[in-house]
């Protein structure tokens, strides 16, 4: 298997193209459906039809997964004449990609394999205030650890998700909101000389957004926000069905957006920022502050759904998660009676699925996700 983990665009699965020099493209595709037909695989035939390979091509791929341990017979179907269609199914054990979590107090990492099923995971306290040394250390100790304990052998990467900003091409560090220390640190190469693996980084609003957009299997909306209140507060776009980063892969600070002029100070320097407003409603220990807080966010909510016309809003972090239903509630009140005012369909708004791991289990698909041709903007 090619353990190369690149930053590059990735097409999202489509019509495959019957060139040798597109031959890794291809194989992505014929991977892709193979991921998600499951355990109950795909045949020969049906992986030709949905790419649009001729059947020769798709032997050639299939043959050479095969002989790289990605793919395995799954049987034979009965088909509607001549002989009974082999199957083949990916084999999710061939390979595996670790994720990881650093928050502002919490360290959490994940082994997956090539499905994405978590195999194994741990989760410790973290202190992203003291130092680059002492962070690097506890994240190398926990991935080691994991790898250890779960017997697995080597990963093909490690993708891991930071509070933003930052740069994802580069895996360097921008100003972390309240972290001023990490402004211009590479992460990446850091973290990948101490591992010995292909490293990626990037924010953790997108890296649940990802998590979301593969796992949803093609029936989720095409386009959506998902929006992260924890420690902090940020945005992960999918627009198109592909995860939106940005020009610059700055997209999505949607916590630091001034909705209050002369608000009350932010830790990134400006007044009246989403993010000011929504934790200090919640600091207040009540219900009201909750509601409070589910206000705001649902304001900053209706803005990007008039700006970008997407589908829906999805809400996760452990501060939404502490309280789902009065947040959920709470926006899409908001988002209701704005569509009310304009005269359209309201915007659903949701909790994500995933729990508290999905920020985690995202970071592992940033390493599995060009595996299969996922497209990255």
């Amino acid at each position: 298997m090619n353990t190369h983990v690149t930053h590059a665009q990735h097409a999202q699965p489509t019509a495959g193209v019957n060139l040798t020099a597109l031959r890794g493209h291809n194989a992505a595709l014929v991977l892709d459906l193979l991921r998600t037909a499951g355990e109950h695989g795909i045949s020969r035939l049906e992986l030709a039809e949905r790419t649009g390979l001729t059947p020769q091509a798709v032997s050639k791929i299939t043959a050479r997964l095969r002989g790289e341990g990605l793919a395995v017979e799954a049987g034979r179907r009965a088909s509607t004449g001549g002989k009974p269609r082999t199957v083949l199914r990916l084999v999710a054990d061939a390979g595996h990609a670790v994720g990881l979590h650093l928050d502002r107090d919490e360290l959490h990492t994940v082994l997956t394999d090539l499905s994405g099923a978590v195999v194994a995971s741990r989760r410790v306290p973290l202190d992203l205030g003291a130092g680059a040394e002492a962070v690097l250390a506890a994240a190398a100790c926990a991935v080691d650890r994991l790898l250890d304990e779960a017997a697995q052998g080597q990963a093909l990467g490690v993708g891991v998700a930071v509070p933003g900003p930052l740069d994802h091409t580069d895996g360097v560090l921008h100003r972390v909101t309240g972290f001023p220390q990490w402004d211009g640190f590479p992460l990446r190469d850091a973290l990948a000389e101490r591992l010995g693996l292909p490293v990626v980084v990037d924010k953790d609003t997108n890296a649940a957004a990802l998590g979301l957009a593969l796992g949803a299997g093609g029936d989720g909306p095409r386009s959506f926000v998902y929006l992260h209140l924890g420690t902090g507060l940020g945005a992960g776009l999918v627009l198109g069905g592909a995860l939106y980063r940005g020009a610059r892969t700055g997209a999505g600070e949607f916590g630091h957006q001034v909705i209050q002029l002369d608000g009350p100070l932010c830790d990134c320097g400006n007044r009246g920022c989403i993010e000011a407003l929504c934790l200090a409603a919640v600091a207040r220990g009540t219900d009201a502050g909750l509601d409070e807080a589910a206000r705001v966010l649902g304001e900053g909510a209706g803005n990007l759904v008039s700006l970008l016309d997407i589908d829906a809003v999805l809400l996760g972090g452990r501060t939404v998660l502490g309280a789902e239903e009065r947040f959920v509630g709470g926006v899409g009140a908001v988002l209701q009676a704005r569509a009310r005012r304009g005269g359209c369909a309201p915007i659903p708004v949701r909790g994500a699925p995933g729990g508290a791991g999905l920020v985690v289990e995202g970071a592992a698909q940033l390493i599995l996700a060009p595996l299969f041709g996922r497209l990255v903007r």
